[in-house]
Formats: structure tokens, C-alpha cells, sequence
């Protein structure tokens, strides 16, 4: 490994991350990772490992370490839409120009239903900001 290493380590996991400090400076000369925390990016909630107090280091790198996941994964959710907004318009193309009436037959139902419950979710959500807006 080269160089600087970071002062902490995240493992991500579903809803956050095993926090780990590094260690380069022991006698051995290894890297050693020593848990510190787990954490849970959707709630904040930071949970210590064992009888361990997270220093104010530790507590600020933490807090920096989730907003920047949160916004990366809000940039996620959004680059997600739009791409399926993509795969829908190449699906009514492939509807259009090269499905099968099988294959048409196949997906009809599913994609009508889903397509229907998310145009009521949007012109809900649509009314709703146009009322506030008002």
C-alpha cells in the first residue's frame, strides 16, 4: 500500500458502516484496523464499540463521513430516476418495434399497472406542490 493512509476506515453495510481507526504506527509496522462504531446513515445513530468513548476526532469525522453518504446516495436516487425514465422510453420502443405479441403479452398487465399506480403517485404529489405553491 502506498502512502497516506486515512486516519479512519467505513465498511459499508445496509443502512451505514463499521467505523474503523487505522493504525500504521505500531512496532510492526502492519495496518491495523481497530473498531470504533457502527453506524446507521437513515437514523444517525452512532453505537460505540463496547466500553469504548468516541473521541471529538472520532465524532466529527463520523458526522462528516454521513452527510457526505447521504449525498452521495441522494445523488444515487436521483441518477436511479433517470435512468429509469431511459429504460422506459427504450421499452416503448422495443414495445413499438420489436416485441413479440407473446413477449407483448408477457409484460402488458405488469407494466400498465405499474405505470398507472406511479402517474397517480406523481399527479398527487403534482397537486400537493401546486397547492402549497398557492
Amino acid at each position: 500500500m502506498s502512502g497516506d493512509l486515512p486516519d479512519y476506515y467505513f465498511r459499508i453495510r445496509e443502512n451505514g458502516a463499521m467505523v474503523f481507526r487505522v493504525d500504521t504506527q505500531n512496532r510492526h509496522r502492519r495496518i491495523e484496523m481497530d473498531q470504533i462504531a457502527v453506524v446507521n446513515v437513515k437514523n444517525g445513530d452512532v453505537k460505540p464499540q463496547g466500553d469504548r468513548k468516541l473521541s471529538a476526532e472520532d465524532q466529527t469525522a463520523i458526522q462528516e463521513w454521513m452527510e457526505e453518504r447521504r449525498a452521495l446516495l441522494a445523488r444515487r436516487d436521483i441518477d436511479d430516476i433517470l435512468r429509469t425514465v431511459d429504460h422506459l422510453n427504450l421499452t416503448a420502443q422495443w414495445a413499438q418495434s420489436k416485441a413479440t405479441p407473446e413477449q407483448l403479452e408477457d409484460v402488458t398487465d405488469a407494466l400498465l399497472l405499474t405505470m398507472h399506480d406511479l402517474r397517480s403517485v406523481l399527479v398527487r404529489k403534482k397537486a400537493d406542490r401546486l397547492l402549497k405553491g398557492k
